[in-house]
């Protein structure tokens, strides 16, 4: 059955980019490594340990569609209209550029009204059987509080940033998801695999 999975590479202190919005050495394990590999653009490749590869590729196999936000956009330029690790994205945003250059070609689909909305769309055209990946950080922390998250996989590194972008978003006082007990841990060469499942009411 087909999930909901927030996934990106983290800090040790729970960042996935700094305050300037650079990811710094958070990136490095996707070339220290000895087996090449890609995710949903062939002309990208990586080279990182055997284990970081089959976790990854297992992962990226099963996504259909990944969820972003307006932020993540504008900082990769839609990856130049090549999605990073799936088939089709679904940009959640206040408005839709009227000027990107990508956009007649693209299998990008930009949302107006919510997250709860694109989550719904992205489920919908990945089908029952296949995963929707939602970006952490503001995005991805909404849908984890909306209960719409079944999957959180965090790439752990090393790094302590002190600061930056928070990979829950940023949550009020009070807020709170429970998660299981790790599902799954892999380590790779500087970095760790962990697996949770979402524990929902």
């Amino acid at each position: 059955m087909g999930r909901t999975v927030m996934s990106a590479v983290v800090s040790l202190d729970g960042y996935i980019a700094d305050d300037d919005d650079g990811v710094g050495p958070l990136f490095d394990w996707f070339g220290n490594g000895d087996v090449e590999w890609t995710l949903g653009d062939t002309a990208r490749p990586f080279r990182s340990a055997q284990a970081s590869v089959d976790f990854m590729r297992e992962l990226s196999g099963r996504s259909a569609c990944e969820v972003i936000g307006r932020r993540l956009f504008d900082l990769t330029n839609g990856w130049n209209g090549v999605p990073a690790d799936s088939e089709h994205v679904f940009v959640v945003t206040h408005q839709a550029p009227t000027d990107w250059e990508y956009a007649d070609a693209a299998p990008f689909t930009f949302v107006t009204d919510g997250v709860a909305s694109a989550i719904a769309q992205a489920r919908e055209l990945a089908g029952p059987d296949r995963d929707v990946s939602v970006m952490p950080g503001e995005i991805g922390g909404q849908a984890l509080r909306l209960g719409l998250v079944d999957q959180v996989v965090m790439n752990v590194v090393p790094v302590v940033f002190g600061s930056g972008r928070p990979f829950f978003g940023a949550m009020g006082p009070g807020e709170k998801v429970l998660l299981g007990d790790p599902s799954r841990t892999v380590q790779g060469k500087r970095v760790t695999h962990v697996v949770y499942d979402v524990h929902k009411p």
